[in-house]
């Protein structure tokens, strides 16, 4: 079983973004300020991904995955899924 200890807080993070996005989108009409949150949101969740991402690679391939590091969204938000 791999070592997680690394990534819960991650996760954690994850978990915490997506309820509020859910909030978000259960009421229904958004304000601009709910659709600016929301494109802050989806910002921040690509980056809690990359660095789950990088942290697992890094302790599949023998490295340290405390080494990992957040990137900056100019980064992350132009990867191609």
């Amino acid at each position: 079983m791999k070592d997680q200890s690394t990534e819960q807080p991650v996760l954690n993070e994850i978990q915490t973004l997506v309820s509020e996005e859910h909030r978000l989108y259960g009421k229904g009409t958004l304000s601009d300020t709910d659709r600016e949150r929301l494109a802050t949101i989806n910002v921040e969740l690509d980056q809690c991904w990359d660095l789950l991402r990088q942290r697992r690679a890094l302790r599949e391939t023998g490295g340290d995955p405390n080494a990992a590091q957040v990137r900056p969204p100019d980064v992350v938000e132009k990867y191609e899924q």
